[in-house]
C-alpha cells in the first residue's frame, strides 16, 4: 500500500525546515570553515549528475549569501546559515533545502523539497573551485544545434509538443524549451561528439537533458529526467520556423462574458475585489501566479519594477495567487515572502489552490491552463486580451518579443 503523509505531518516538516534556518544563529557554534567562491554543485538525478553553479559570499560569522548559477542567471536563494559543520541553503517560496556537510573544498548532503503528499530527497554534493559544468573530453562536437526545433515528449500515454532555442558555441551550450503554457527557464550544458546535455536547477526545477544529434545535424532523439521520478523520451527536429499556438487565444472567457469579477482575502485579511475603487476607469492587469512557480517569478521580475514605472498612468495589477494550501496561515506568509523578494507593490491576494478546482475560482474562464495567466482589462472594465504562459529571460529573443509587445498592448490601452 502507497503510503500517504498527512497534511499536518508535512506542516511540521515545513515549519521545522523554516525555522532550522531562521533560529540557529543564536545557539549554534560554528566550527567548520566554509570556503567563498565558486562551486560546482551536483544533485544525482536518475539520468546521473545534475549539475549548476554555485557562488557562495560570506555575510557574516554564521551567515551566507548564495547564488544558483544557470548560464546567464544568478538566482538569489534565501540566507545561509553555517551550523557547526553543516550549511543550511533555504528555498522557502519551493519549501526546499539543501543541507550539506562541509568539508575540506567539499560539500555533501541532499537536496530535500516538499511535493505533494511526499518529500523528495536527492543526494547533492558541490566541489569548490570548479567553473566547469558537465566534465568534457577533448571531442569536439560534430553538429551545431543553435537555432529553433520542433520537439515531441513522450510520456507513457501522451505526446506534448514544444519548441526548443539552443544557442551553441563552440562546446557551450544553452537554451530553452517554450511550451504553451511557459518555457523550461535558463538551461545550461554541453556538447561533444554527436551528444548534449543541459542542465537546470532553480530550487523547484530539477532538470537534465541529454540527446544524440544527428550526423546531418537536423535531428535529435534524448530523454529528459525531472526530480527524482520524471522521466520522458524527446525528439527534435529542426524548423527554423517552429511556432507555438498564439498564448493570447489559449486561454479564453466562456461565451456571454466580457468581463471577470472576483472578492478574495490578501494575507492580511483585507478583501481584494475588481469592484474596488481604486481599480475603477483603470487599465488593469490581472496576474493569475503561485509563489511555488519559477515561471511567474519570472513574470514577476518584469511587471513588478514596471508597475512602480508605470502606475501612475493610470494602470493598476492584481495578484490572484493559487496556491498549494488553501488555509491562508499557510500560504500567507509564502505570499508576502514573494511580494517581499520581488518588491511588488501591488495588492496580491489567495485566490485558490493549484489543482483541478483553480478553475472555480474565476467560473467565467474556460480554465486556467497555466500559470503564469496575465488578464489585460481595459479602463471600461472589459477584457481585452487573456496570455497564457510566459517567455522568461531564458528564452532570450521571444522574452523580448514579449516586452516590447507588452509595452505596446498596454500603451495602447492607456491611451484609449
Amino acid at each position: 500500500m502507497k503510503q500517504i503523509i498527512p497534511t499536518l505531518c508535512l506542516a511540521v516538516w515545513i515549519a521545522l525546515l523554516v525555522s532550522s534556518c531562521q533560529t540557529g544563529q543564536n545557539d549554534q557554534t560554528t566550527s567548520a570553515e566554509l570556503k567563498t567562491g565558486t562551486w560546482r554543485g551536483v544533485i544525482k538525478s536518475p539520468g546521473g549528475e545534475l549539475p549548476f553553479g554555485l557562488d557562495i559570499a560570506k555575510k557574516d560569522d554564521s551567515t551566507y549569501q548564495v547564488y544558483v548559477i544557470n548560464s546567464t542567471e544568478r538566482l538569489k536563494m534565501d540566507d545561509a546559515i553555517l551550523r557547526n559543520d553543516s550549511l543550511h541553503i533555504p528555498m522557502r517560496l519551493f519549501d526546499a533545502e539543501i543541507t550539506a556537510h562541509v568539508g575540506d573544498s567539499i560539500l555533501t548532503g541532499y537536496y530535500t523539497k516538499q511535493s505533494s503528499n511526499r518529500i523528495v530527497k536527492m543526494d547533492f554534493s558541490a566541489q569548490q573551485g570548479v567553473t566547469y559544468r558537465f566534465a568534457t573530453n577533448s571531442e569536439a562536437p560534430k553538429t551545431n544545434i543553435t537555432g529553433k526545433w520542433d520537439v515531441y515528449f513522450y510520456g507513457d500515454s501522451d505526446t506534448s509538443q514544444a519548441v526548443g532555442v539552443f544557442n551553441q558555441n563552440g562546446a557551450e551550450l544553452a537554451g530553452s524549451f517554450l511550451t504553451p503554457t511557459g518555457d523550461y527557464r535558463y538551461l545550461a550544458g554541453s556538447a561533444q561528439g554527436n551528444a548534449i546535455q543541459l542542465s537546470t536547477f532553480d530550487g523547484s526545477h530539477v532538470y537534465l537533458f541529454k540527446g544524440t544529434t544527428a550526423d546531418t545535424g537536423n535531428e535529435i532523439t534524448g530523454e529528459f529526467w525531472s526530480g527524482d521520478r520524471g522521466y520522458r523520451k524527446w525528439k527534435a527536429i529542426k524548423n527554423e520556423k517552429a511556432a507555438l499556438p498564439d498564448a493570447n487565444t489559449y486561454t479564453l472567457l466562456k461565451k456571454g462574458y466580457s468581463t471577470i469579477d472576483f472578492t478574495f482575502p490578501d494575507p492580511t485579511g483585507k478583501n481584494i475585489s475588481f469592484q474596488d475603487p481604486k481599480y475603477k476607469n483603470k487599465v488593469v492587469i490581472v496576474q493569475i501566479l503561485g509563489s511555488w512557480c519559477p515561471n511567474c517569478m519570472d513574470e514577476t521580475n518584469f511587471l513588478a519594477p514596471w508597475y512602480k514605472k508605470n502606475k501612475d498612468r493610470g494602470v493598476e495589477i492584481i495578484g490572484l495567487a493559487f496556491e498549494k494550501n488553501k488555509d491562508m496561515r499557510v500560504s500567507g506568509p509564502k505570499i508576502e515572502r514573494m511580494k517581499q523578494r520581488f518588491g511588488m507593490e501591488y495588492d496580491v491576494a489567495l485566490a485558490g489552490v493549484n489543482d483541478s478546482t483553480a478553475s472555480n475560482s474565476l467560473p467565467m474562464l474556460e480554465k486556467i491552463k497555466g500559470y503564469p495567466t496575465t488578464i489585460f482589462i481595459d479602463k471600461k472594465g472589459k477584457v481585452r486580451r487573456i496570455h497564457t504562459g510566459f517567455n522568461g529571460p531564458g528564452t532570450g529573443k521571444y522574452y523580448d518579443e514579449f516586452v516590447e509587445d507588452f509595452t505596446l498592448f498596454t500603451d495602447k490601452l492607456l491611451a484609449e
